[in-house]
């Protein structure tokens, strides 16, 4: 029956989960803890409060209670609070964190986009991290980016273990976002900033100048709620209760359904000892969101102090009166006074209604020392009933009808008692005792006005930012403008600080703020902006005209050529055939008069690994031939505008004879490659790879078979010879030229 019960319980039949507890129960000669704890978990999640709580006390009576054990109480009295005082919907979750409901209320919480993703409030000090992403300056100091979490740092290969950790550089503020703070939230931004002063202060425990800096703020800032409750915490660490109390009781009147008001307020009252009016606020915050654990816990615990004293094992033949008892509670004398006093409350003109919103005691104290005795007498028969009947009283009813808490105090539907609060004499600031209704809504859309295209202009181009990317030191530039400075220089081109780290990392992320600013409040300069780089792309992407040529050393078809490149006009050039998805450039020889020959290869980017230095290793690889029609530059490095070099096809008898030519050829030139030196055939392989194959068909490629080239890339000739031999379009001539060059280096070498 016990596996039912539980099954019932977990289902939500609470009613049969009772039912079954109390039969089981009555079956026992001696009431067993576990079993009385279950029956009152399930009244109380049915709601009848009234039973539950004598099934608490028959529990508390075999061994004192634990706050952990009242975890259903509170929850229901919580949800009940929620559904007929409150009238809010039923909780659909949504909260699970220590601090839930601490969140700034909907007037105070700044655009989405000017939201610091840790602290969710305007941003302060903005700081751009290496993953793009920006926070706040102190909330980006620990580390980790609160969107991505990533590291603020790029990932760094371990130092030494005799080198000492170097220290951390504290983030610089991202200055293009910190000027349209500015601009943009002028009230707002400075109040933020002098709230972020009075954080710093209060962690450093210097509590008096943390409160100046709070009051400041509250002089400028737009929306106060946030900052009041902010203010009110920092009274209750200075055991300024009066005035912490004074602020959150004008949040709870102003902002009834925002919990760190009532948070506040539930701090503020349990510092005055006013405990059960500090219940009353933390089952708000419960009800407001019941999930919040420590609020619930804080409920747990004063209940359990109020309903069910430290009186352990009490046993049926002690008869002693429950006011003798007083040295082991932790309650207040008025408190024990009033439960061992008769009480009858009574309001004549509603005398005899049933919906009478007055309190009434009317137990004996004989009658009261029977509490912990029995299951049956209810010592709590007034307890919260009142509220959970289908008269629905208000919450003041709840808690005015628990032992202690304002037994003669009238009861009041419309929160009236949470405007009768006693006002300290000093006010610290003039605040009023209401919050402006007309406070800035700081959500809306940024005024046209405001927004100015000259705010994103990159000080290097002088255009608008295009794929926007923030150094160490707080500069935007756009990412290909900021690359071409790097090429030349590790240092920002603005403040002239070193940014080898940043240089040698080679994964710039994009601000990703300053280009949803830029999408947003800026589309149709964007979209001109983008046109432009479209074009510029385009243009580039061009492998006919304006081809960048490398001008180094001889390249061949299907041979991969390594370069080191390092001067900054081809760091430019490599880049921006990466950038086109092209990933190919010409390679020519140097001529003196023209600047590079008229003949060359177009090389494919296979790789390219970067050094810290800016420098780096490009694996390339020959496509095709090609000749120079006219020799051009572009931002320093050359380019041409090309055609592309075929072997002329024959056929018939001229084919035949080709063929023949092709393997007499091959079988000279792997006759000549056998015959050398055996640590010239390893130098020569571990630079350009073994020999390719023969290939069945010799005019399947249009620049011929990749063994010729291999081979003459090996052979020992001058790069004039080679050039001359690259120009020609005639497989036929190539391999009579390179037959020719076999016969001579085979009688010149030395026997």
């Amino acid at each position: 029956m016990l596996q039912v019960a539980e099954e019932a319980f977990r289902g939500g039949n609470f009613e049969l989960a009772a039912e079954i507890y109390g039969s089981e129960l009555a079956g026992l000669p001696q009431p067993e803890r576990g079993l009385c704890l279950r029956r009152a978990d399930a009244l109380a999640r049915a709601g009848r409060m009234a039973e539950a709580l004598d099934a608490y006390g028959a529990a508390a009576r075999l061994a004192r209670l634990r706050p952990e054990e009242l975890r259903e109480l509170a929850e229901s009295v919580a949800l009940s609070i929620r559904d007929k005082e409150l009238r809010l919907p039923p909780w659909g979750g949504g909260g699970g964190a220590e601090g839930e409901g601490l969140g700034d209320p909907a007037c105070c919480r700044p655009p989405e986009l000017f939201a610091c993703p840790l602290c969710r409030r305007l941003l302060c000090e903005p700081v751009t991290l290496h993953c793009g992403h920006t926070h706040c300056r102190r909330c980006a100091e620990p580390g980790d980016c609160g969107r991505c979490h990533r590291p603020r740092r790029p990932a760094e290969p371990a130092p030494a273990p005799a080198a000492a950790p170097p220290p951390a550089a504290r983030p610089r503020v991202n200055v293009v976002l910190g000027n349209l703070l500015h601009k943009w939230f002028g009230a707002e931004s400075r109040a933020r900033r002098l709230r972020a002063e009075g954080d710093a202060l209060r962690e450093r425990q210097e509590l008096p100048a943390a409160l100046e800096k709070y009051n400041q703020a509250l002089e400028m800032a737009p929306c106060k709620c946030s900052l009041i409750a902010q203010r009110a915490e920092l009274c209750t660490l200075m055991k300024n209760y009066q005035q912490a109390l004074h602020d959150a009781d004008i949040l709870c009147r102003n902002k009834p359904h925002w919990p760190a008001g009532h948070y506040v307020k539930a701090k503020a009252l349990s510092g005055l000892e006013r405990t059960e009016e500090a219940l009353k606020e933390f089952l708000y915050c419960v009800a407001l969101n019941p999930e919040w654990s420590s609020m619930k816990k804080e409920a747990q615990k004063i209940m359990c102090e109020m309903f069910f004293p430290a009186f352990e094992n009490v046993h049926d033949s002690l008869t002693a009166p429950f006011s003798s008892r007083t040295s082991h509670t932790r309650l207040k004398p008025a408190f024990l006074s009033s439960i061992n006093t008769q009480s009858a409350v009574e309001d004549n003109s509603v005398a005899g209604s049933s919906k009478d919103t007055m309190f009434r005691l009317t137990k004996t104290p004989s009658q009261e020392s029977d509490v912990f005795r029995s299951t049956d007498s209810s010592v709590t028969h007034h307890v919260l009933d009142l509220y959970f009947d289908d008269n629905k009283k208000s919450l003041g009813a709840i808690l005015s009808s628990l032992p202690g808490v304002g037994l003669k105090r009238k009861l009041s539907s419309d929160m009236r008692d949470l405007q009768s609060l006693d006002v300290p004499s000093k006010i610290l600031k003039k605040d009023g005792d209401v919050l402006p209704e007309n406070t800035t809504d700081t959500s809306s859309e940024i005024p046209t006005t405001l927004v100015d295209a000259s705010d994103f202009e990159c000080s290097l181009c002088m255009r608008l930012f295009y794929e926007p990317v923030t150094t160490p030191c707080g500069h935007t530039f756009c990412l290909k403008c900021l690359e071409r400075c790097l090429d030349h220089n590790p240092l920002c081109p603005l403040c002239k600080e070193k940014l080898s780290e940043f240089l040698a990392s080679r994964t710039y992320k994009k601000t990703v703020l300053t280009e949803e600013l830029i999408v947003r409040y800026l589309p149709e300069e964007l979209s001109e902006r983008k046109k432009v780089y479209e074009e510029e792309m385009k243009e580039l992407s061009n492998l006919n005209k304006d081809v960048p040529i490398f001008v180094c050393t001889m390249a061949f078809p299907t041979i991969p050529c390594p370069l080191h490149v390092f001067e900054p006009r081809y760091r430019l050039m490599i880049r921006r055939c990466m950038e086109t998805g092209t990933k190919q450039f010409g390679m020519c020889l140097a001529d003196e008069l023209k600047g590079f020959a008229d003949h060359g290869c177009i090389l494919e980017i296979r790789d390219v690994k970067f050094f810290p230095d800016g420098r780096s290793v490009v694996d390339t690889v020959g496509v095709r031939r090609f000749r120079v029609l006219s020799h051009g530059q572009r931002d320093g490095y050359n380019t041409a505008n090309i055609e592309y070099l075929e072997d002329k096809k024959v056929e018939g008898p001229e084919y035949e004879e080709l063929v023949r030519l092709h393997d007499s050829v091959y079988d000279q030139a792997v006759a000549w490659f056998t015959s050398l030196k055996d640590n010239m055939k390893v130098q020569i392989l571990n630079h350009f790879g073994s020999m390719p194959g023969k290939e069945p068909e010799p005019q399947s490629n249009p620049s011929g078979p990749a063994w010729y080239w291999w081979l003459l890339a090996v052979l020992p000739l001058e790069n004039r010879a080679q050039l001359a031999i690259l120009a020609m379009t005639s497989l036929k001539d190539r391999l009579i030229a390179i037959r020719r060059v076999l016969i001579f280096v085979t009688r010149k070498r030395p026997r």
